[in-house]
């Protein structure tokens, strides 16, 4: 069976070797539908319905907004408040550090205490803006947009994985259809010789062990071919699945692939176009961009600011109690406008060590890059290797199916006339049956590696392309 595919694939005819290994299949529904697809056909529903492109894509629109969010650092920030509460005025001279636990409270420090309370209010607007940043907001900007051109990159390269997992999931289908139909005919075959060798044992003419040997390679067969169809089903269940139709029932038919396939190969690309690549390099544009926005943050901070406010108290300035609703509402009102600088003096040290982190992220996303360029260029090659070795098996393999047909016609004429044993007979129908498989097998082979060769270069359109024109150079 064809591997699972993220880089390369394995050839076709490991098929035939996993017959065996098939999983049990549970009874297919008489509710189910059957859908019918070409091998484009089945790529492009894919595309449309798998889960994880679909997943893509709302992270490529995540990235979209993050990159919307980074410019909103553009724009002024206005901040409104409004307050009114109850409490007591007992005020006192003194210090206290910054906390978030004791209230400020404003007013002169009077002689006594008191426990009564009073209402207050607070109202205002604060404008600021950051006119000059040296660069710094920009290199953010950068950042998400260096993530945004990642996320791009990873939908091209889940599209091509699952584009590959598909065409994969296809060709092993059409494989395993082929290997039953092989199976079937081996097993017509071995019925018309075991009925003609039951007839010659109850004349006589052949020996009772005969009879024994061609029902034992007959139940061989329907065991081969059991095993042949229990394949066909667990093929016909994957595709469905990659497909996201895992209820129904998927037919292929794409009688281009079963044809002598093209003598041209793909153009050849560059492998730093191979979404691989392009997401990897994504990434080391993604690290530049952060140690960037690091470069540009250890410069002062330049705000405009412009505030209105007003307050409200329900003690007056010596202390008195007022009563009623006064101070529900400010009743004194300022405004002012400024500007204000700050500096981090001391956070050199810290910016020094997240660049020193972001500058080694940066190093090992380019030593990635270098070893993703190196993975895919040996992939090609291997991919190139076997392609030439499948069409070189491709042209012998009709030979060997011809060969094989007129040795089990022969075969069979000479054990009718005495001439050869039914061990000679059943080689043959055993050799005959292989050379089916494998004929069938060596085109889609080709098929395969033809299709390994445009996803080690990061692009199925050359393959897709192939199947639109026949052999002959129509369709």
């Amino acid at each position: 069976m064809f591997a699972k595919h993220r880089r390369y694939w394995k050839t076709a005819t490991s098929v035939v070797l996993l017959l065996a290994l098939g999983r049990p299949v549970l009874g297919q529904s008489d509710q189910q539908k059957t859908r019918a697809f070409t091998l484009e056909e089945a790529v492009d529903f894919a595309l449309k319905n798998y889960p994880t492109v679909r997943a893509s894509l709302e992270r490529v629109r995540a990235a979209e907004g993050g990159v919307g969010l980074a410019r909103t650092s553009y724009l002024p920030r206005t901040d409104v408040l409004w307050q009114s509460n109850r409490g007591t005025d007992n005020n006192i001279t003194g210090l206290t550090l910054p906390n978030s636990v004791i209230a400020p409270i404003s007013g002169p420090v009077l002689l006594s205490t008191s426990n009564r309370s009073a209402w207050g209010s607070a109202g205002g607007l604060l404008f600021s803006w950051e006119p000059l940043d040296f660069g710094y907001r920009g290199a953010r900007v950068d950042a998400a947009r260096a993530v945004q051109s990642r996320a791009g990159a990873e939908v091209s390269l889940t599209r091509l994985d699952v584009s590959v997992a598909t065409v994969n999931a296809y060709l092993t289908l059409l494989a395993a259809e082929q290997t039953v139909l092989a199976a079937q005919a081996d097993v017509e075959r071995r019925e018309t010789l075991t009925k003609s060798v039951h007839v010659l044992v109850d004349n006589q003419l052949r020996a009772g062990a005969d009879a024994s040997r061609a029902d034992a390679e007959l139940a061989r067969a329907r065991v081969n071919l059991a095993r042949a169809q229990q394949q066909e089903a667990v093929s016909r269940a994957q595709l469905a699945d990659i497909l996201g139709i895992a209820d129904a029932v998927v037919e292929v038919r794409e009688s281009t692939l079963l044809a002598r396939p093209p003598a041209a190969a793909p153009p050849l690309t560059p492998v730093s176009n191979n979404p691989v690549a392009e997401v990897q390099r994504a990434r080391v544009q993604e690290s530049q961009s952060l140690v960037h926005a690091l470069d540009r943050s250890y410069y002062p901070k330049l705000y405009l600011q412009s505030v209105i406010m007003g307050r409200g108290s329900g003690v007056d300035p010596t202390g008195k109690f007022l009563g009623g609703t006064e101070g529900l509402g400010p009743d004194r009102a300022n405004w002012a406008a400024g500007l204000m600088v700050t500096f981090p003096v001391f956070d050199i040290f810290s910016i020094k060590s997240k660049k020193a982190v972001e500058a080694a992220n940066e190093r090992t996303e380019e030593a990635r890059y270098d070893q993703a360029l190196q993975d895919l260029t040996g992939q090609l090659r291997k991919a190139q290797a076997l392609l030439d070795g499948a069409r070189k098996v491709a042209e012998n393999t009709p030979v060997e199916l011809e060969a094989a047909r007129t040795t089990e016609t022969q075969e069979r004429a000479r054990y009718q006339a005495g001439l050869a044993t039914l061990v000679d007979v059943s080689d043959a129908q055993s050799f005959l049956v292989q050379a089916e498989i494998d004929d069938a097998l060596a085109r889609l082979a080709v098929w395969q590696n033809l299709a390994s060769v445009a996803a080690a270069q990061g692009d199925l359109a050359p393959f897709l392309q192939a199947l639109r024109t026949d052999p002959q150079g129509a369709r």
